[in-house]
């Protein structure tokens, strides 16, 4: 299957992380990202949209037709965040674009980035997860060919990208000990790439992807 993705995020380490195996798979033949800010990568496979506002798609929305993939890893942690801006960033820019999506493009397979510990319920105390939760149940009611929400826990950095969090490279020395220690909790931002990408080709038979389900599913 020749995949044409969309990808949201590639200024942060997941999404550039993501980026990077597209631009490296042979079954992915053109990627758009679409960012606030340049993301720095250049590649002849690769296309950038610079769009200021995330809460309004129309203006590019001529763009974005023919499109079979979408990969939304955009986020931002919700520490010292009021939860109306946490669900402003979190929910209502990602739900702008996948209505979006959605409607030019029904044989879509949408890919998110939430986390461990994510609340389908959308009831319980952890604000980031009730926010997370809705996104993920509101991501899943769309009207797409399918749909799957990535649940990682310690995400390792793919070695030599520039956008891994501080604290990962503080932990990096410890990646093997704690891979042996929590195996449920721990995989590859590698992974989680070949994961989306094995998604769009073959499918899954769970739309919540847990950390085993990850580490399974890349690598078909």
């Amino acid at each position: 299957m020749a995949i044409r993705a969309i990808i949201t995020g590639s200024t942060g380490m997941v999404g550039e992380g993501v980026l990077h195996e597209c631009l490296l798979h042979p079954d992915v033949e053109a990627v758009t990202a679409i960012n606030r800010r340049p993301c720095g990568v250049t590649h002849v496979k690769l296309r950038e949209i610079i769009h200021p506002d995330f809460s309004d798609f129309s203006a590019i929305g001529d763009q974005l037709a023919n499109y079979n993939a979408a990969f939304l890893c955009m986020g931002v942690s919700s520490v010292g965040m009021k939860e109306a801006e946490y669900r402003r960033i979190t929910y209502e820019y990602t739900m702008a674009l996948a209505h979006t999506l959605a409607r030019l493009t029904p044989e879509l397979t949408i890919t998110y980035v939430s986390g461990v510990g994510t609340d389908s319920t959308e009831q319980g105390r952890s604000m980031w997860a009730r926010v997370k939760g809705k996104t993920e149940n509101d991501l899943l009611a769309l009207p797409v060919k399918q749909a799957y929400m990535f649940r990682p826990g310690y995400i390792q950095p793919t070695p030599g990208l520039k956008k891994a969090y501080t604290i990962y490279k503080v932990i990096d020395p410890l990646y093997p000990l704690l891979k042996m220690v929590m195996p449920k909790y721990i995989c590859t931002l590698q992974d989680i790439g070949l994961a989306m990408i094995n998604a769009v080709r073959f499918g899954y038979p769970k739309a919540i992807l847990e950390v085993p389900d990850i580490r399974e599913l890349a690598s078909r």
